[in-house]
């Protein structure tokens, strides 16, 4: 299949009638790819058929204020939060009306997650929190919850493929870890213990970093903050005996090329489909470059106070086109995990970690490696916020700020 993605002209598309008023901020399929989900700026959730690119409906109410993010919990049932604090639960069944409404947030909600193991939802938001709910239990009323985690700054969480870790980004350009993951474990927030406090590139701690933080970028994705996560929500050191406690949090900051000395915001944050990487996308403080960078896992012995590790490695990045400059840029992994589609000014590039497209752990390199482009699609007359490749299909789709959606294919 990725030879066939390298396979697509730019002249490959089909645009959909999205009607939309205001940006895709969001794309999402079903799990089956029966179904193509967009999160609208103007309080629009709407649906289509990807493979006959025809509109089965358009949530106009789904929420009161901007939807950010839909995220599937099955082949019928999906989850879409919004800037008016909420999260909503839906039955592709019956879309007349919400499954029930999640009221816990205090802020614009931007991310959700969703552990098929235990069917806890997770979400974050602009107030720090990272909120987990028991969708086992789930009434008109809403669902039991409780708050997990929280931080200044964050801007986007993610879950491993196996929920044996949770990933934090800041737009103050840390990344939090949260080891060995127990969603279950009942603690109050700032009673995790660290592993490790530092920078990826030198051994200086986060204490010692500069007082000025980078400038967040104003938008309407994004908040405005600086300098480090608090104090307050980082604990004192604690192990428990023969390992890493549960739930221990790594607090790292990612090395970004050409940005040593200079602060960074980590817009945007996406895992490996196998678990073996994270793709994140960097802007600078100034907001004169964006980049697209992917850091290896490093596992390694039991962690021990003393010797701290180093969870994360960057193995291959690339400089992305400083357009649209205060709009997050959702970009994703294919779902072989071979290839990268980001958003690139007015459309996006596929790119591969080789100009073969291999595994990932068949071309890890000494140091870090350019990413190849494989191929770049341009459809849009807008700056391209979003894209995601098709779980079962040979299709990628991108949505821009003026609420176009496209979608590629080979044509055969």
């Amino acid at each position: 299949m990725t030879g066939l993605y390298g396979a697509i002209q730019p002249a490959d598309s089909v645009c959909l009638s999205t009607r939309t008023h205001g940006a895709v901020f969001n794309l999402e399929y079903s799990p089956d790819g029966s179904v193509l989900t967009m999160a609208c700026e103007q309080t629009e959730v709407l649906l289509f058929d990807p493979i006959s690119s025809k509109h089965i409906k358009t949530l106009s109410e789904a929420h009161e204020d901007c939807v950010n993010n839909i995220r599937f919990l099955d082949n019928r049932l999906f989850a879409t939060c919004s800037d008016d604090t909420t999260i909503a639960l839906w039955d592709l069944r019956k879309l007349n009306t919400k499954v029930c409404t999640l009221h816990g947030h205090t802020s614009w909600v931007k991310n959700i997650e969703y552990d098929t193991n235990t069917r806890l939802l997770v979400t974050s938001g602009f107030d720090g929190n990272v909120i987990i709910w028991d969708t086992n239990r789930c009434t008109e009323d809403g669902c039991p919850h409780k708050k997990f985690f929280h931080t200044r700054f964050l801007m986007r969480m993610r879950l491993t493929p196996d929920c044996s870790k949770m990933l934090i980004s800041t737009s103050s350009g840390y990344l939090l870890i949260l080891h060995d993951l127990d969603l279950n474990k009942s603690l109050e927030v700032g009673s995790y213990p660290i592993l490790r406090a530092r920078r990826t590139t030198s051994s200086s701690d986060i204490t010692s970093s500069g007082s000025s933080g980078p400038r967040a970028v104003g938008s309407p994705c994004h908040q405005n903050n600086s300098g480090p996560p608090s104090e307050k929500t980082l604990s004192r050191p604690s192990q428990r005996e023969g390992g890493s406690p549960r739930n221990s949090l790594e607090v790292l900051t990612p090395e970004v090329p050409g940005e040593r000395d200079r602060g960074n915001c980590i817009t945007s944050l996406q895992l490996h489909p196998k678990g073996w990487a994270t793709l994140l996308r960097c802007s600078s403080n100034t907001d004169d470059q964006e980049w697209t960078c992917v850091y290896e896992f490093q596992e390694g012995a039991p962690v021990r106070p003393v010797s701290p590790r180093c969870s994360l490695r960057l193995t291959h990045c690339i400089e992305e086109a400083n357009v649209g400059r205060g709009y997050i840029k959702e970009l994703c992994f294919s779902p072989d995990g071979r290839m990268i589609s980001s958003p690139h000014g007015f459309g996006i590039r596929l790119l591969g970690f080789d100009a073969h497209c291999s595994e990932l752990v068949d071309c890890l390199p000494r140091e870090a490696s350019p990413l190849r482009e494989i191929r770049s699609l341009y459809s849009h007359n807008d700056v391209v916020l979003t894209t995601k490749f098709s779980p079962t299909h040979c299709q990628i789709a991108s949505g821009c700020l003026s609420g176009r959606v496209s979608l590629y294919q080979p044509k055969f």
